[in-house]
């Protein structure tokens, strides 16, 4: 028989069961761990990320406890649920672990979940009923429908008051159609009574109701959170609340068909009618057209509408009309060309389609006898086609100028300059080619060339500015050493040669003209600057955030701290940015990349100030190779609390009592020790003074000019309530010393001795 071997970890949580909290609300964790083994132990605390789901964070809360045996020690995990937290039940592990001193027995799991409530539900006390939904659900881990199913919800509800109450359930979100409630039947309604319409619960007693979901026909597909509502008889005003988060999977089914009106044709076009009907459950955007199922297109079709918005369970139709052509294509003889397409459907969601959509045919029918005249036409356009060739060799072309244009419309300063490609038809007829800037006015000319062999000479890369092509001159890339900001027109202008024959004399010259705006290059923007609360004392951390949108690659980013009297709050912290926008080591942890839409955000990147006071933060961002910045500051003040004024103690002669009497000569020893923020104004009066010390020492010798009372004042510049503490004392005289009598005791003869006598 195996023998049972006991974990040397004890772990105690409180609250034990299902935790609560709404929106906004801070919710705390009690662990209390006992080290019941004989070795000392390092033990490991973490929430897993299911919390992470919660509290949006990427950091799970982690404690580390080092217990000595039979030594017990209490952790507490603080995190908050964000104020757009969607009500559910949500499931996290708290984990407990001992990987280096109990491996054989951790880690330990400990199933967690915690409530979130609407923000219309009320806060429920001891004695209030509670209630909970199996399968619980979350905005994470909805209920799944199923096609033609219905979703089994028990909801339990627990009657924690000392009465009898009844229960009822309702769902206010939905219709009627969605939904059926069904209460236990306890056996005592009898034959022939109503159904049962509520749960009749005992003191202390639990019961289930059974909720049936069900999807109608027509709902759309998508993420639905009804409320569930509790109602209790005996307190109608308490407002229970659940949400059930359902999820209605997308169901795509579009049948589509093809109606034949008009399908043999001479001269009009065929006609068509293409029904479609929504079977699925979301919105169809659908856009028409149709290719042909021959080996060479010869329709053009056209659809009315082409395009359509189908909502689910609905039929609609669409007129399609096929039009055949080129006219020279049509048959000569026989009984006619048959042409087949086929319809084409394209979501413009790029949801599914059927794989196989109608197909149809259109009869164009050969052409009547008199079409033959045609041919006679043909005939003679081509003669004089040939008529026209002989004119052109003896007029030969013009030169012509085409594709005059620039690199780009618009460009950004810094990034390039203006380059410009143009093409000359006939080149060979060129003498000269002179390009200007008229727009800003320009004497000299940007480019200038005298001969049709400087355009086509190598340069030492063996590359020609212009490359002949057939008859065309190609020239491309070319500089005009223009890169400013400015909005500019160029002009090309192409000389004819002199003398030419069959070229009139008057017309010796081809122009082009184009515009190239040259516009400021972009910088890095700040969206957005934050602080994490608008009040601190000082000495706290400021937590800024900001967002900026990377136009440009940032360079540097300085924060900056004004005060309402405008002075600096501090010296100006700088931000170093490598290139490629990479921010520095030591906020590069707190910066994520949104390469999507070109944005970087920095979260809780601290910043301390000087001294309290009332603030303007202000973030200026410096962008690479532009002078420009963007500044943005934090919308609201932030205010620097002091430190708290306080007297420590004020003692006389070791003493707070605020009564004493003393003797003239005696000595006083004043003590004190004060507490508060930079600039602490410190008095003793009298006779002292203002002194430097927060914590000193003073002696005076106590005598009749010794003024009553003394007394501690301390003020801080910024505002606080003084502080005052004092001593009432007196100063006594010295007695006098007894006066000494000046009379002495009368001699009495009696007392005198008297000389012996020498006896003989």
């Amino acid at each position: 028989m195996q023998q049972f071997i006991q974990n040397p970890l004890k772990v105690i949580i409180d609250p034990s069961g299902i935790q609560f909290g709404m929106p906004g609300d801070s919710v705390e964790l009690h662990v209390t761990i006992i080290n019941q083994g004989e070795q000392s132990a390092v033990i490991d605390l973490f929430l897993d990320e299911g919390l992470e789901i919660l509290t949006r964070s990427q950091i799970s809360p982690r404690e580390s406890l080092a217990l000595d045996p039979q030594q017990s020690q209490e952790v507490t995990f603080r995190f908050e649920i964000p104020i757009d937290t969607l009500p559910g039940t949500y499931d996290y592990t708290l984990v407990v672990d001992s990987p280096n001193h109990y491996p054989q027995y951790t880690p330990i799991n400990y199933p967690r979940q915690i409530k979130v409530l609407l923000k219309e539900q009320t806060i429920i006390r001891a004695n209030d009923p509670t209630f909970s939904l199996q399968p619980a659900t979350n905005p994470n881990k909805p209920l799944v429908f199923k096609l033609g199913e219905t979703l089994q919800v028990e909801v339990t509800v627990h009657n924690r008051s000392s009465r009898v109450d009844r229960f009822r359930l309702n769902c206010p979100d939905l219709d009627e159609n969605w939904f059926t409630i069904i209460y236990p039947r306890t056996g005592a309604e009898g034959q022939g009574l109503s159904e049962v319409t509520a749960l009749e619960l005992l003191p202390g007693d639990r019961g289930q109701i059974r909720l049936e979901l069900r999807s109608p026909r027509d709902t759309f597909a998508g993420n639905y959170s009804p409320t569930v509502r509790l109602y209790s008889e005996n307190s109608p005003d308490l407002v229970l609340l659940e949400l059930v988060y359902i999820l209605v999977p997308t169901i795509y089914h579009l049948d589509v068909e093809l109606n034949t009106i008009l399908a043999q044709v001479s001269r009009s076009p065929g006609k068509y009618e293409v029904r479609l009907a929504n079977q699925g459950n979301t919105v169809r955007e659908l856009i028409f057209s149709a290719k042909t199922r021959d080996e060479e297109e010869l329709c053009t079709y056209k659809y009315q509408p082409d395009e359509i918005r189908l909502l689910p369970s609905k039929t609609t139709q669409v007129n399609l009309t096929v039009k055949p052509g080129p006219w020279w294509r049509r048959s000569l003889f026989g009984a006619g060309q048959v042409l087949n397409f086929q319809v084409e459907i394209k979501d413009q969601q790029n949801l599914p389609l059927s794989n196989t959509l109608p197909t149809g045919s259109l009869l164009w029918k050969a052409r009547p006898w008199w079409q033959f005249l045609l041919l006679i036409l043909v005939i003679l356009a081509i003669l004089g086609g040939v008529g026209f060739l002989i004119w052109r060799l003896l007029n030969p072309e013009p030169l012509k100028l085409e594709n005059f244009q620039a690199n780009a419309p618009q460009i950004i300063e810094g990034d390039n300059q203006v380059r410009l490609n143009w093409e000359i038809r006939n080149y060979k007829q060129l003498q000269k080619l002179v390009v200007t800037q008229t727009q800003p006015p320009r004497k000299e000319p940007l480019l200038n060339y005298n001969s049709l062999q400087e355009l086509t000479a190598k340069d030492n890369t063996n590359k020609s500015l212009c490359v002949p092509q057939k008859e065309s001159l190609i020239c491309s890339n070319v500089s005009t050493g223009v890169t400013k900001k400015d909005k500019y027109t160029f002009k090309l202008e192409a000389y004819y040669r002199k003398n030419i024959p069959l070229i009139p004399q008057n017309v010796l010259v081809a122009t082009g003209i184009i515009p190239v705006e040259i516009v400021e290059k972009p910088i890095a923007k700040v969206l957005s600057f934050n602080t994490d609360k608008s009040e601190y004392r000082n000495g706290d951390k400021i937590l800024l955030s900001w967002k900026i949108q990377l136009l440009n690659e940032l360079k540097r980013l300085d924060i900056i701290g004004n005060r309402d009297d405008g002075t600096s709050s501090g010296a100006t912290v700088s931000y170093n940015f490598k290139q490629g926008s990479v921010p520095p080591e030591n906020i590069k942890k707190l910066c994520k990349d949104d390469n999507q839409h070109q944005q970087q955000t920095c979260t809780n990147v601290p910043y301390m100030v000087s001294k309290p006071g009332n603030f303007i933060l202000q973030l200026k961002a410096f962008s690479q190779g532009s002078d420009r910045l963007s500044v943005e500051q934090t919308p609201n003040k932030i205010k620097v609390l002091p430190l708290p004024l306080r007297i420590v103690y004020f003692k006389l002669n070791g003493s707070e009592e605020p009564s004493r009497v003393f003797k003239e000569g005696d000595i006083l020893t004043i003590e004190w020790k004060v507490e508060g923020d930079k600039g602490i104004n410190v008095e003793l009066s009298p006779p002292i003074g203002t002194v430097k010390e927060l914590q000193g020492k003073r002696q005076l010798r106590a005598n009749q000019g010794l003024q009553s009372p003394i007394e501690l004042k301390v003020s801080d510049p910024f505002g606080s309530p003084p502080q005052t503490k004092g001593f009432v004392f007196q100063v006594n005289k010295p007695q006098p010393p007894p006066t000494p009598s000046n009379t002495f005791p009368p001699i009495q003869p009696n007392n005198i001795p008297l000389p012996r006598r020498k006896l003989f």
